[in-house]
This record gives C-alpha cells, sequence and structure tokens, in this order.
C-alpha cells in the first residue's frame, strides 16, 4: 500500500489546492505531518476544510505524525521541541497536552496511526526520562484508544529510541497497545537496516521510507543515498503482516517535481519487492 506523507510539502499549506494534485497524481493514502504552519491541527476552519475535502474525494489517511515542535514563527530556529519525556513536568504536560490536539483530529478525519517521537533529539538513556515518556504514554494510549488510534513509536538516531531500546521499553512498561513505526532512513544512520529491523519486527505497523548517505538525516527519495534497498525490502517483507510503503521525504528544490519523483520511487520499491518475491 502506497502512502505518502504530506512533509514532502512541508514550507506549503495543505489545502484544497495541494490536496487535488496529490490525488491527481494516483496517491491513495496520506499521512499528514502536523506543522501547524503546514496543517493547523488545532484550527477548527482548517480541520473542517479538509474534512470537507476528503468527503468528496477517494484521498484517505494512513496516519498523522505527531507533531515535533512547537512553532513561535515560519523558521526553524523560531520553535521549541515537544517531547513527551521531558524531566520537566510542565514541559511535559504541555507536550502531551499538544499531541492530545492532533489525535482528536480522528473525531473528524479517521486514521489508524499517530507515528510519535518517543523523545527529541539524540538523547542518551536515563531512566528518569523513561519514566516521564511511561507516565505521558498511559494517558496518551487511552486517549488514543478512545478514539480508535493506534500509537506507533518510531526509531529515531540515538540510543534512547533505537529499536531495540523502544522495543524493551514496550515490554518493560507493559503498555500493550503501543506499537512502533520502522523509520528506513534513521536505522541507516544508526544500527543498520536489518538488525534495527528485527530489533522491532513483531510490533513494527507501519513505516517511514527515505535515503540518506548514512552521516545526515537527508530524508532523500530511496535510491538517491546508500541504503540497499534490495536488502531493506528483503527485510520488510519478513513482517507476518503487509506493512504499508510510507514515503517520507524532505522537499527539495534539487527536485522540482516531487509528485512525479514519488510515483517513481513508490514504483521502483515495488519492482523490488516483487522482484524478492519471485525468488
Amino acid at each position: 500500500m502506497r502512502v505518502l506523507s504530506t512533509y514532502l510539502f512541508r514550507s506549503q499549506r495543505l489545502g484544497p489546492a495541494l490536496l487535488t494534485d496529490i490525488e491527481q497524481a494516483g496517491i491513495p493514502q496520506l499521512e499528514l505531518f502536523c506543522a501547524r504552519s503546514h496543517f493547523d491541527y488545532r484550527s477548527p476552519q482548517a480541520v473542517r476544510e479538509l474534512t470537507e475535502w476528503l468527503d468528496h474525494h477517494d484521498l484517505c489517511v494512513h496516519s498523522i505524525h505527531a507533531p515535533t515542535s512547537r512553532e513561535l514563527g515560519v523558521a526553524r530556529e523560531n520553535s521549541t521541541p515537544i517531547s513527551i519525556s521531558d524531566m520537566e513536568r510542565v514541559r511535559r504536560l504541555d507536550a502531551v497536552d499538544e499531541i492530545k490536539r492532533a489525535i482528536e483530529l480522528a473525531e473528524a478525519i479517521p486514521f489508524r496511526f499517530l507515528i510519535l517521537h518517543l523523545g527529541a533529539g539524540r538523547e542518551a538513556q536515563d531512566p528518569r526520562r523513561t519514566e516521564a515518556a511511561m507516565s505521558s504514554l498511559e494517558h496518551l494510549c487511552l486517549f488514543a484508544k478512545q478514539r480508535g488510534v493506534t500509537i506507533a513509536l518510531e526509531n529515531t538516531a540515538g540510543e534512547y529510541a533505537s529499536p531495540s531500546a523502544l522495543h524493551q521499553f514496550v515490554a518493560d512498561t507493559r503498555l500493550h497497545d503501543l506499537r512502533l513505526c520502522f523509520d528506513i532512513g534513521h536505522a541507516h544512520l544508526w544500527e543498520g537496516v536489518r538488525p534495527a529491523f528485527d530489533a522491532m519486527r513483531d510490533l513494527v505497523v507501519t513505516t517511514h521510507l527515505h535515503d540518506n548517505s548514512g552521516e545526515r538525516d537527508d530524508h532523500l527519495f530511496p535510491y538517491q543515498g546508500t541504503i540497499d534497498w534490495e536488502t531493506a525490502m528483503a527485510a520488510l517483507a519478513t513482517s507476518e503482516q503487509e506493512l504499508p510503503l510510507t514515503l517520507e521525504v524532505r522537499e527539495s528544490t534539487a527536485e522540482p517535481k516531487p509528485l512525479p519523483a514519488a510515483l517513481a520511487a513508490f514504483e521502483r520499491l515495488e519492482r523490488t519487492a516483487a522482484a524478492l518475491a519471485q525468488r
């Protein structure tokens, strides 16, 4: 199943014109990237506009990506991180409240998964941080479940939210409703794609596909970096369930026609998967 993250259009407002372009390109499902300058999930008008558009079109929302920062302006430097594992209680409660506002979208626009970062940046392991995250997620998992949504924690570069650490977190906290989102690009930067997927396979319900050089989190189109995509697709094929191919690519002036590039990437990934299945 093809899913396109609207992260590809992060600097643009997600309105009817852009949605129409995505639908006409043949994209069947979306992951909404929750950044208020892109899609203001807190705005009743923005939510109503999106709901009314979706009601008259075939494009569906598969998942949403929880906000990662509280934007104070358009520029990235004018934002503050949102972290459910913040050891400062006031900031942590503020983060939980912000993520709840995103989950509330499900009351108007059905979606299956909320993709969530466990922390912010490359944080080190700390029992206090783990306890803070558990406290946040006890509340958020119930809030999400009441709205038909499953929270999927995304592996990020660094030890705190590595695949093995996330799997252990779910086991230790006994938050049995939690699932995982396998981010191939982040795995490539940290422990490697196959070992990373093996560490979290039984809890993975969705994916983020993007490429990089192995040095920076570039969010390139697949096959533009150094990931071995045959190995990557072979790893995904070992899942007991069929996983969506969620393309999470960063917009770039180097790619003036992102939608045709996205379709080409989907087609190449599917050809790779089909060739592996025939072996």
